[in-house]
C-alpha cells in the first residue's frame, strides 16, 4: 500500500478500496503468479506509469511474475481492478478489467491453484 501517494492522486481523492484494505491486514501477499507490491515497489511502479501512460492515473499494487503485468486501481473507477500490461505502447497496455478486487484475487488463486496441481501430475 503507498501511504504517501502523490499530491494530484489525492487531491481527486484517491482511498484504497476495503477490500484491499483487508487482504493487506490477513498478509494475502503472494499467489505465486501474482504478489502484492511492498510500497516502494508500487511508488517505482506509479512513477513509471505516469511517464509512459500521463493521460491514466493508475495506482499499482500487485505484479505478475512472468510478464510486465502489473493490477492497479484506476482514479476513474476506483473499486475496479486494470490489469495493465506495462511497456505496452500508449493505448495497447489495457489487458483485462475485474469488476472488483475479489474477482481479481479469485482468479490469481485459481491460476495458482492450477498451477500447482499440473506441477503435481509432471
Amino acid at each position: 500500500m503507498i501511504n504517501k501517494l502523490p499530491e494530484e492522486f489525492r487531491k481527486k481523492g484517491f482511498e484504497y478500496p476495503e477490500p484491499y484494505t483487508k487482504i493487506i491486514e490477513l498478509n494475502l501477499l503472494d499467489f505465486d503468479f501474482w504478489y502484492i507490491m511492498n510500497e516502494e515497489q508500487a511508488l517505482t511502479r506509479l512513477d513509471e506509469l505516469r511517464q509512459r501512460y500521463p493521460e491514466r492515473y493508475l495506482v499499482p499494487f500487485a505484479r505478475r511474475d512472468d510478464n510486465d503485468d502489473i493490477a492497479c486501481f484506476d482514479l476513474k473507477e476506483p473499486n475496479k481492478v486494470q490489469i495493465i500490461h506495462d511497456f505496452a505502447s500508449s493505448g495497447y497496455e489495457q489487458r483485462r478489467t475485474y469488476a472488483d478486487l475479489w474477482e481479481w484475487l479469485q482468479d490469481a488463486i485459481q491460476e495458482m491453484i492450477e498451477r500447482n496441481r499440473e506441477e503435481a501430475l509432471e
